[in-house]
């Protein structure tokens, strides 16, 4: 934990006289926004075909993100804010490692994913909901804005390694029939010569 992270931290947590409603905005964007990216961009995969092949990469990423997160958690495990008493912790969260913020390395992992098919006004609301849902996180006392930086970092490379693996996946699919064929004709060739 460094001063910097501590004093952002303290910045950013919604204090005790922080009105109800903006608490339950910031508890709300928390909770359900996550899960309506995903939704949302299953929706746009049954409207527009063409992007099912990016919601298969989000959903990979996302997935990806989520083991990595726990085996980082686990691991190496970091103290939120309310273990070390700074701050207000406005949702349950026990005694579970904070390092990095899962919903960050999740939201951005879907956000990237998005981004790296297209660069247009989806992508640009999916990265502005990833950065609402890492900015509640702090605002809630969940975690300290390490956290969700790091975590914001994560998912946007595991998006990257996935659509990488993705791409480099289809390339030997397309190219294994090629392959098949220029052997196939050689073999026969090496038969007809005997």
């Amino acid at each position: 934990m460094n001063l910097l992270d501590i004093s952002l931290f303290t910045l950013v947590n919604a204090g005790v006289g922080t009105p109800t409603w903006r608490i339950h905005l910031a508890a709300m964007v928390s909770n359900f926004l996550p899960a309506a990216m995903v939704l949302v961009l299953s929706v746009l995969a049954l409207v527009q075909p063409e992007r099912r092949r990016v919601l298969w990469i989000a959903l990979l990423s996302l997935l990806a993100a989520w083991a990595l997160v726990s085996l980082i958690r686990y691991w190496m495990p970091m103290p939120r804010p309310a273990a070390l008493d700074l701050g207000t912790q406005w949702l349950p969260q026990g005694l579970r490692s904070g390092f990095p913020s899962m919903h960050a390395t999740g939201s951005f992992a879907v956000a990237v994913a998005l981004v790296l098919d297209r660069r247009d006004r989806w992508a640009l609301l999916f990265t502005l909901a990833a950065c609402i849902i890492a900015w509640s996180r702090v605002y809630l006392g969940l975690h300290f804005p390490f956290d969700v930086l790091a975590g914001a970092a994560l998912g946007a490379l595991v998006a990257l390694a996935v659509r990488r693996l993705v791409a480099s996946r289809r390339r030997a699919v397309r190219e294994a029939p090629r392959a098949l064929s220029r052997q196939a004709f050689f073999s026969r060739g090496k038969r007809a010569s005997r």
